[in-house]
């Protein structure tokens, strides 16, 4: 079985030489290449192509956002796995546009930087339990200051479980599969979730879900 291959972008050495220990003690995982800034980094991964890419937010020459958009449009298959020390909703946000897969804080623990990756190789979506508490936090506090009343409520048993799915990062064919249905009817029902949420896109879908607490 194939190695499941890694590049550390992340311009503290000894920050990169701590993560790699971590996800080499993994023998079915290998970090590929490690650089300390984004434009290197954008670089290999487009000469590699590892399964996942680890890039911190601050790089210097090209941040891990902007890295992140460039990498996803020219690789789509490559897996985006943001590093960061903010938990702010517009850091998050921002990723999320950019294509990355999933967000993890620099002071998490050990068994979230692995789960994180494993999640997010497997095309799920992955944020640390502190940002998925924040969010959840802000979106109550949010509700309750506005007395907005939950779109979410307003979803039928089945949207809500094709939602959740899309948030976890599943495709439509995989969904249906999952749920012995069509993919036309998969597409007719996330269209529906879309319409009743007010949202416009994936990146949306898994931002909104991860504020309602459906995902972690």
């Amino acid at each position: 079985m194939a190695k499941l291959r890694i590049l550390l972008g992340d311009d503290h050495t000894l920050v990169r030489q701590g993560l790699r220990k971590i996800l080499e003690e993994r023998p079915d995982w290998e970090v590929v290449a490690e650089t300390g800034d984004g434009r290197e980094a954008v670089r290999q991964t487009l000469e590699l192509e590892p399964d996942v890419a680890i890039l911190d937010v601050g790089m210097p020459l090209l941040n891990g956002i902007e890295a992140t958009r460039q990498i996803v449009r020219r690789l789509p298959n490559v897996r985006v796995l943001i590093l960061s020390m903010h938990a702010e909703e517009a850091y998050i946000t921002k990723a999320l546009q950019a294509g990355a897969k999933g967000y993890l804080l620099k002071d998490s623990a050990d068994i979230d930087l692995i789960r994180g990756v494993a999640d997010v190789a497997a095309g799920k979506s992955f944020f640390s339990p502190a940002v998925a508490k924040v969010m959840l936090d802000d979106y109550v506090r949010h509700l309750a200051d506005k007395g907005i009343v939950d779109r979410y409520d307003s979803l039928s048993e089945r949207e809500r479980e094709i939602f959740q799915l899309i948030a976890e990062g599943h495709s439509n064919k995989e969904i249906a599969d999952l749920l012995s249905v069509s993919p036309a009817t998969v597409e007719t029902h996330r269209a529906h979730i879309l319409q009743k949420l007010d949202l416009h896109n994936t990146a949306e879908i898994v931002l909104y879900a991860v504020r309602r607490g459906v995902i972690s």
